[in-house]
């Protein structure tokens, strides 16, 4: 099923801008590992899905994995052959504004190795470069040294 809002306020917004790092969600909560984002970029619920398929399946039937992201911003296209003009296009589907240093998937109960190769594996779905992070054992500290 694919990850799209159950309603929307608008269905066409504009673009924005990807600068900077992200505000929030820089650090692992739910999971004891996760996978970080090193550049700034739109992830479409396509790729979101096909990451999650590639970790589940990696991880058989063990661990539990949280998708921190969620595509809520629509972007539109026009049809193939139309002209210049006459408004804006249909919305077209889903995407996730991740800027770098967000967290974008965790994982739990499973080892440190299982859950490595499982990261990579949904990293090579992703559009972007990405970095393996592990919850800091300490309490205040920073948890994204890995």
């Amino acid at each position: 099923m694919p990850l799209v809002p159950k309603r929307v306020k608008h269905r066409r917004e504009f673009r924005g801008k990807m600068r900077g790092a992200a505000k929030g969600g820089k650090t692992i909560a739910f999971g004891e590992y996760g996978l970080q984002a090193l550049e700034s970029h739109w992830i479409t619920n396509q790729q979101i899905e096909a990451a999650r398929v590639a970790m589940t399946r990696y991880m058989k039937r063990g661990g539990k994995v949280w998708i921190r992201i969620f595509p809520q911003k629509s972007y539109t296209a026009k049809g193939v052959g139309v002209r210049m003009g006459s408004g804006k296009g249909a919305p077209a589907g889903w995407v996730a504004v991740v800027k770098r240093e967000k967290i974008m998937f965790e994982i739990g109960g499973v080892s440190e190795e299982v859950a490595r190769e499982a990261l990579r594996l949904a990293s090579t779905k992703l559009p972007i470069k990405c970095k393996f992070v592990k919850r800091s054992s300490e309490v205040g500290g920073n948890s994204n040294e890995g």
